[in-house]
Order: C-alpha cells, then structure tokens, then sequence
C-alpha cells in the first residue's frame, strides 16, 4: 500500500453478533476505491439469489485514494448494496457529498463493510480508532433531522452523521441515506433499514497524507482553478453576455452577473462578473437557487453552499419564512432533484400566494424537507410521474379502496396546493393503505397496478429500461453514446461524464475539435436533435464517459463537475485536461500513473460491474435480457424518419449496432455484451473469470 491517499484500513461490522474487526485496503487497491471496493466485496462475499433485505446481503459505504486530500471536488462517499427498486436486485450505487467521506478519511477509515443484521436499533460511532455500536431505540421511528441533530451533539460540533429516516425503517424501497440533512444517496436506505442501522457517525482528528510534495499539489489546485474548472456541472460558458466571453448559454449554469444577488444574505452580496481566473469569485458563478426555484428565489438566497473541498457551491440555501406555515423550518439547503421531485409530485400546477413564482418555489421548498426528513427517494423523479400517470389514468381510483381513496385531500393536488405533499410523503412513508405502494419503485408499481403499454412508451414519463429504471442524460440528449450508457447500469446511469461536456455551452464547432483531439474525429458527437448514424467514434466517447464515470465514484470525485474536458478560456481553444484524475492520483498516492494506466483501473471496475451483473443475473445474454430500451426511443416523432433534423428518434438497427462497437471497444463477447475470459485476465481478474466459469457464465 502506498504512504498517500489511502487511509490503509477499512471497518468490518458484523451486526448479527456485533463484531467490529479492521481489514486492509491493500486487497482492494487494484479495484482504487469507493465503487471498486464495493463491487469487489459483493462478488466475493454475497452468493447469487440473495436479495436486498436478506441478512446475507451487505454494505459497502466507499471512499477513494483523493477524498480528503485537497483535491477539489471529491468529498463523495459510495454506497454499494443490492436494490430493491427493481425486479431482479441487482447491485447497484448510491452516492452523496457533503463531510460523510473526508471526515470518514480524516478518522483513518477508507471503507465500511456492514454484514448481517441487528435484532435491535443501532448507530455505528466511529471517532479516529474507536468504532462501537450504539442504541438506537430512541432514535428509531424519528427523522434524519432529529437523528443527525441527536448524534450530532453527542459527537460534537466536528462530526458528520449519515442517517435514514422513518421510510428506510419501514423499508421503502425507495428511501435514501443522507448526511448533512441535505445530502442524499437514494436507492439503499430501506437496506440500512433491514439491517435496523439507523445511522453512521463519524469523527476524525487526522489527515490525509500525501505521497508526494505537497507543492506539487497545490500547484495542480491552483492551475485547475485558473484555467481549467468553470461552473456547476462544467458549464465553461456565461447564461448572460459577460465581458470576457465570445459566447452566451443561456441554460448554462454559469449564471454569475451584475445585479445578480444573493438577497437574504448579510450585506445582499453581489455574485458579479466572476470571470476565470479570478479564483475568489468561482463560488459565486453557479447560483443554483434561480436555476431550480426561478427568478423569486433570489430574494431568498442566503448563500450557495456545497461538500467538502468544493469551490463550485451548488447546494442553495435558502430562508423562505413562508414554510412555516407547514410546520416546518423557513431554512432549506438543496440542489437539483431535491427541489425538482416534489414539483413533479404537484404535477397540476402551484399557486402563487405573494408573488410572481413564490408558488413553485414553496412547493419545492416544502417538498424538499418532508422528503428529506421522512428518507423518502424519488428514483430520479419517477415517483413523481408514476403519480401523474396513475392519477390521470384512473388506476388509482381503480386500485385504491373507496374509503382510502376518499380519505386523500385531491381538492388539494387540483388547486396547487403544496399542503398535498404532507399528505404524499408520510402516505408513503408509513405505508398507509394502497397508495404508499408508490415508494415501491416504478417495475414494483406497475406490475402491482398493471400500468398500461402508454406509460412505458411515452417519454414524458423518462422511463429508460422494461427493468424498471429512469433515463438520465439518455439518447434523446446525447443519442448514441447517451443511449449506451444508459444501458449500462443497473438503475438510473447517474453518469455526467458525456454530457457536461456536450453541454458545457461551447458551440458544436468548437466541441467537435475537442473531440477529435480525444476520440479521433468530431464525428463523436452531433448537433443539437440533428444526429448521425453510429461510428466507431461515438463508442470510443461512450467508453471514454461510462469509465471516466466509473473511476471518478472509485477515487472519489464528484461525476457533475469531472472529467474537466472542456475549459472557460479561448486561449485554450477551451480544451479542458482529461489526464488530472491520473497527475492527481500520481501526487496524491505518491504511484506514478499516466492517464491511459488509470483509465485502465477505471475500465477494470466497470467490467468487474459486468461481470456481477452477469452472475446475479444468471446470464451471458446481457445483450438480450440487461441492454434493453422502451419503445418511445424508437417511435417518438411518427411523422419523422431517424437521422433527420428535427427529431432524437433513435434507429433500432443502428441501436444495436452501437452496442456490438461498445461491446467491442470494451473487449465483451459483441453477441452477448457479456466479459470474455481473455478480457478479465487482461484486467488482472482472472478470479472472476475463473469464478464465473464455475457457474457456466462465461461468453462460448
């Protein structure tokens, strides 16, 4: 094990009989961290068939080798588990930000594996060496509020607390682990929930060593922050005319102006110019509030926070005294989904009660901390429109019985009224009646209730996969290559490594001589609902953001601001640097690593997330049975052809022939889509190899 990055231990909780042990990391250091570990640990140790509740199944809660050392952007902390969401409970990730991975570092820990399961509530107190199980029965049956608050102050000021909430007790499906009350990882709550762990606390006096000078970190930090990161997810180009840009993006997220403000805050602080290179003002480029509650927000914008060790500050946090009128706090700290899911719930429409927009953003507001408190997910916003479509439909009057369905304040959800969410999320939370079968997740529901073939096929209900998940950044945004990737995982691909690059708001002129630099031609990517048949390029780009993606959840880095492909400055021509992950990984490690050596350790963990996949699902034909897509990719726009401007109707043919260029650029079996024997030992696997041979799972 190297004398940098890793901490070189990791916790084993066995919480049938209570056993603490330590392991070390160096086992794992093929697989980097974080994701790695976790895929690692359930080939090894959790037999095919189990399911996410069993006692057998366990947890894995990762960091990697540069959370906590300085590196921007990379407090983000890993969970792998079985999912329950779907019908086949195949493995999957969660992740979060805020403190929970650099103090978990800090205390000298890379991972926590968490085997069997409690006959009792329970907390695992971890404080630099010291980890010990603690009650939690007074804790169990509260929120995530009140049981990081509890911990919190029995810790102390300096810890973290990662906790589920009252859905993940009652085993929700869909229900998350959260820390800082604000920061969430959906999918494996209800697991904590089966194993009666409550919450992690932690709290660490050490540090992070690094292998190298420190010089050379800081001089690394330095120049990404010059010349190389720009705003929330990458955008390298201003949503309003600046000074020093020759382009506008008016989506961008780079929305720092004059005049822009953030007005709840002390002194009503300006955001500005913000231009690069001015190190000090990139916290005030991405105002996040306006971009997820709209324009009124601002007024209400105390300040942008975010996780550890990130400039970016994404996370708006806002005093909206209108809330209590709900019985909650007036204070609300989200980003992204956490405000958008509750306004997808509320799909009539809000009601503006004092100004212009105020409606939407109490409605998000609202949502966001009953959500939150409660551990209730949103599986991408799917919860939302599983809803709508069983509202409108009248399944839900159909299914529910009378006196429950009458018992539901509908007059609510027509007017607009956010009050409706109280009613929504405890419903689901608590499990009363029919209707809480939404946290079921949407495969669950649908079979429950026989949705019909319309909400498969009609994209307005983003669903991806017949198994059940959402698409995320898919083909209707970045065709082929989003189309892939989608494909890939297990739930929802959570991957951004494509598309913050084709929508970082530079030209398509300009994206394409990036591309060519990187993946051999412009042809890689396409204008805007204006795209190409499948080539080679396109599968290299594809391979280039599912192991970008993969590495990044195993050094730890945040997937919405890395890879840094692009960059805000001409003189650049705004070609970013792909090789920092590795310049980082050498200095922080002290392990010399080009960029091509730890792309390879990233494709080592995506094929080892195949292979597992292969063997929970008892199949080779990943092809026929895992890569699968709904029909509205394929039928949206009747009266249009596919590659015709206008239209992001994909081709089934050219579909399929991009899987068999992936399969083939990833070394896979290209009928099946399933890892060969010579590919995993290429990876240095030939366990898994041997392992899956045994079980006859291995392409002919």
């Amino acid at each position: 094990m190297s004398t940098g990055g890793w901490a070189g231990k990791i916790i084993r909780v066995n919480l049938t009989n209570g056993k603490i042990s330590s392991e070390d990391t160096s086992k794992y250091q093929d697989f980097i961290g974080g994701m790695g570990i976790g895929y690692k640990v359930l080939f090894d140790e959790v037999p095919a068939g189990t399911k996410p509740y069993d006692e057998a199944n366990k947890i894995v809660v990762g960091t990697g080798p540069l959370c906590g050392s300085g590196v921007p952007m990379s407090s983000r902390t890993n969970i792998t588990s079985l999912y329950p969401g779907t019908d086949m409970n195949l493995v999957t990730d969660s992740h979060m930000g805020g403190n929970f991975a650099a103090f978990l570092k800090y205390a000298g820990w890379d991972a926590i594996i968490i085997e069997g399961a409690s006959s009792k509530p329970v907390w695992l107190k971890i404080e630099d060496d010291k980890v010990s199980l603690e009650d939690a029965s007074s804790l169990w049956g509260t929120g995530i509020y009140n049981t990081t608050a509890v911990i919190g102050s029995k810790m102390g000021k300096e810890s973290c607390v990662a906790a589920i909430g009252q859905a993940g007790e009652n085993l929700v499906n869909l229900a998350v682990v959260m820390n800082g009350s604000s920061h969430s990882a959906g999918g494996h709550g209800a697991v904590f929930g089966s194993k009666k762990l409550k919450a992690i606390g932690v709290k660490g006096t050490g540090s992070v060593k690094i292998g190298k000078d420190k010089k050379e970190l800081m001089d690394l930090d330095a120049y990404v922050m010059k010349e190389i990161v720009g705003a929330n997810n990458q955008h390298v180009v201003p949503s309003t005319p600046q000074p020093w840009s020759e382009f506008v993006y008016e989506n961008s997220r780079w929305t720092a102006r004059e005049g822009l403000t953030w007005g709840a805050s002390e002194g009503n602080i300006d955001t500005g110019i913000a231009a690069p290179g001015d190190v000090n003002k990139v916290g005030y480029r991405t105002m996040k509030a306006i971009k997820d509650l709209g324009p009124v927000a601002a007024k209400y914008t105390v300040r942008m926070g975010g996780c550890q060790s990130c400039p970016i500050r994404c996370h708006a946090q806002m005093n909206i005294p209108q809330l209590e009128q709900y019985g909650v706090s007036p204070y609300a700290a989200n980003t992204c989904m956490g405000w958008f899911s509750p306004a997808g719930v509320m799909f009539k429409g809000t009601k503006d009660q004092k100004e212009e927009g105020d409606g939407n953003m109490i409605t998000r507001a609202l949502g966001s901390q009953l959500a939150d408190d409660y551990g209730v997910w949103c599986n991408y916003g799917s919860i939302g429109r599983d809803f709508q479509y069983a509202y409108e439909s009248g399944i839900l009057k159909n299914v529910l019985p009378e006196d429950e369905y009458n018992s539901i304040p509908w007059n609510l959800l027509e007017a607009g009224d956010p009050a409706f969410l109280k009613e929504f999320y405890r419903r689901i939370t608590f499990k009363e009646g029919e209707f809480s079968h939404l946290g079921d997740g949407t495969y669950h529901i649908a079979k429950r209730w026989n949705f019909g073939a319309d909400y498969w096929d009609t994209k307005k209900y983003s669903m991806w996969s017949p198994l059940g998940f959402p698409k995320h950044h898919a083909s209707d945004e970045s065709y082929q290559v989003g189309a892939i990737i989608n494909c890939m995982f297990n739930r929802d691909a959570q991957s951004h490594s494509h598309q913050n690059f084709i929508s970082s708001g530079l030209p398509v002129d300009v994206l394409k001589k990036i591309a060519e630099k990187l993946w051999g031609s412009g042809d890689a990517i396409d204008p805007p609902a204006n795209y190409t048949p499948m080539n080679q390029y396109k599968a290299k780009f594809a391979k280039y953001g599912v192991i970008r993606n993969c590495l990044h959840d195993s050094l730890t880095l945040c997937n919405w601001m890395w890879p840094l492909t692009a960059s805000p400055l001409k003189e650049r021509d705004y070609m970013g640097d792909t090789s920092l992950e590795s310049k980082y990984f050498s200095v922080v490690t002290g392990i010399d690593t080009t960029e091509e050596e730890l792309d390879l350790m990233g494709e080592r963990v995506f094929t080892l997330h195949r292979a597992l996949t292969v063997k929970e699902m008892g199949t080779t034909d990943m092809r026929g049975k895992h890569d699968l897509m709904v029909n509205w990719i394929f039928d949206i726009d009747p009266d249009k052809k596919p590659f015709t401007e206008g239209t992001v109707k994909m081709d089934r043919d050219d579909m399929q022939l991009a899987l068999t260029m992936f399969y083939k650029e990833m070394g896979w079996d290209e009928k099946t889509g399933a890892p060969t024997r010579a590919t995993l030992e290429r990876l240095n696997m030939k366990d898994v190899a041997d392992e899956l041979a045994i079980l006859g799972l291995l392409p002919a």
